[in-house]
């Protein structure tokens, strides 16, 4: 049990180390890590309501409004009238937003791709083997 809280630990605290120096890595200081990965979802999946945002980030609609407005006021997402309902506005990016979100991963993969180039082939292949391992456990 002891080794199995030993795990634990050292995996939580080696992610959250790993995960905030990588998102330390962005195109540029404007955006909150909120923000960005409000940005991300929308590159990656394309337009949603403020409701749909705020469902898939976990946060009230009202708190992902001001981040959606906020987007908006940097030029980064535009609100448009949905083509299926016109009662609906629905969030879209913007080529900026786009070029913010397609940047931001460049550096973060730049600065990855240095450490591990550093490491063993032997390494290397363990975390290749961790990394799956590590999204059936996000994913569970």
């Amino acid at each position: 049990m002891t080794e199995e809280l030993d795990l634990d630990a050292q995996l939580r605290i080696a992610v959250g180390r790993l995960n905030r120096r990588i998102r330390a890595e962005k195109a540029s200081d404007d955006l909150s890590d909120g923000q960005f990965s409000v940005l991300a979802l929308l590159f990656r999946d394309g337009p949603h309501t403020v409701g749909q945002l705020a469902e898939a980030e976990h946060v009230t609609p009202p708190s992902m409004n001001r981040r959606v407005n906020s987007l908006e006021a940097g030029g980064y997402v535009t609100r448009e009238g949905s083509p299926d309902d016109g009662r609906k506005v629905v969030v879209r990016v913007t080529p900026a937003g786009a070029s913010f979100v397609t940047e931001t991963r460049r550096r973060r993969e730049q600065w990855l791709g240095k450490r591990t180039s550093e490491l063993t082939d032997a390494q290397r292949e363990t975390l290749r083997q961790a990394s799956v391992i590590m999204r059936e456990l996000a994913d569970g």
